[in-house]
């Protein structure tokens, strides 16, 4: 949809009164069981300026440890990038009988934000297609991303749910009774939706992701150009307890903006007074590249079926750290770290790139 009727579209837009937190439906925890995972397939030579060949090693090494546990579904341009990403697959040793192409371009990898939003009601599953703009028109073209939503439920056949606004899947996170977790410095920003208040983001946030109360952190990491998703800061372990990135040099810029959101994160109390349990994960050491600092963070991980994969950064302190927690709090999955030292100079990494579908 071209970026001027986008705007037409949301300046006109009204909230209708069958949402999906009406009909019952929610999106669950990442850690709900998934019926799949799905992918767009890296391509986009411009987010990985004279880099791109180095990702494809530690992306597909991603993919076959989703693969181990549920279906991995990939976006494809057409037959021939299909063959490319089966040929880069195949040297990995992926099980290509886990793993599903679709015929479906897009502008770019990042199918956390541009990739479908399942909900679940217990007995079916529904899209949402929230409007998406290359975080706040930064990176045109993103027509075909902005499609992939509508093209997915169409394959699998689902119903849609269209609210009319922006919003990207990195900018929330979720627990499995009803909280979201975001930040101002993205939902707030006027290159988004300037004609909602946050009460109004509020509601829609509720309303179609079939939440009770939305908990809003400040900004994000240096490097970040989201404007400061969520996935990169804290992030739900468990219906209880979060683990979040803390930078404890004074002198580092990301010190003091994390440090004023460890801070409002011990403010938040659940429904029954009980305060929320938090994990603090250290920054790995700054990342840069061609003199550009990366939004390097170990919170952007993956929770599959079978694993978490985290992203690493050759960091030998701080990598083995950030492992070792991480496994003490997923005891049921294997927990894997990856190097996403080439990944994130496209500013993200494995959780960016992946949408979980959810099993009903």
């Amino acid at each position: 949809m071209p970026t001027l009727q986008l705007k037409s579209v949301l300046l006109t837009n009204r909230m209708p009164q069958d949402t999906p937190k009406s009909l019952g439906f929610r999106f669950p925890a990442e850690w709900h069981p998934h019926r799949a995972t799905w992918l767009s397939w890296p391509h986009n030579k411009d987010s990985w300026p004279g880099k791109i060949e180095s990702i494809y090693k530690p992306y597909c090494e991603f993919v076959k440890a989703v693969a181990e546990g549920e279906e991995v579904c990939i976006n494809v341009a057409d037959a021939k990038m299909e063959t490319e990403a089966r040929k880069y697959l195949k040297a990995a040793d992926a099980d290509l009988s886990k793993i599903k192409f679709y015929h479906h371009p897009t502008n770019d990898a990042w199918c956390r934000d541009h990739g479908p939003a399942f909900v679940t009601n217990g007995s079916e599953k529904a899209v949402i297609n929230w409007g998406y703009n290359a975080w706040g028109e930064k990176y045109p073209p993103f027509d075909l991303d902005n499609q992939i939503p509508g093209k997915v439920a169409d394959k699998l056949a689902l119903q849609t749910f269209n609210p009319g606004i922006i919003m990207e899947g990195g900018s929330v996170d979720f627990n499995e009774e009803g909280i979201i977790l975001t930040t101002t410095s993205c939902l707030l920003n006027k290159n988004r939706n300037p004609h909602l208040s946050q009460a109004e983001i509020e509601n829609y946030l509720k309303e179609y992701y079939g939440a009770t109360e939305v908990w809003w952190l400040g900004d994000g990491i240096v490097g970040d150009d989201t404007d400061g998703h969520i996935d990169d800061i804290t992030r739900f372990v468990n219906n209880n307890t979060v683990v979040t990135v803390v930078e404890p040099d004074a002198s580092d810029e990301n010190h003091k903006p994390l440090q004023e959101n460890l801070e409002k994160l011990k403010t938040f109390r659940f429904s029954d007074g009980s305060p929320l349990n938090i994990i603090e994960l250290l920054m790995p050491n700054p990342v840069y590249y061609e003199g550009q600092r990366l939004p390097a963070s170990y919170a952007n991980f993956y929770i599959a079926n079978a694993c978490v994969v985290v992203p690493t950064y050759r960091d030998p302190k701080n990598d083995p750290l950030a492992l070792e927690i991480l496994t003490n709090l997923f005891k049921d999955r294997k927990v894997i770290g990856i190097d996403s030292t080439d990944i994130v100079w496209g500013l993200g990494s494995f959780h960016c790139l992946s949408q979980q579908e959810p099993q009903i």
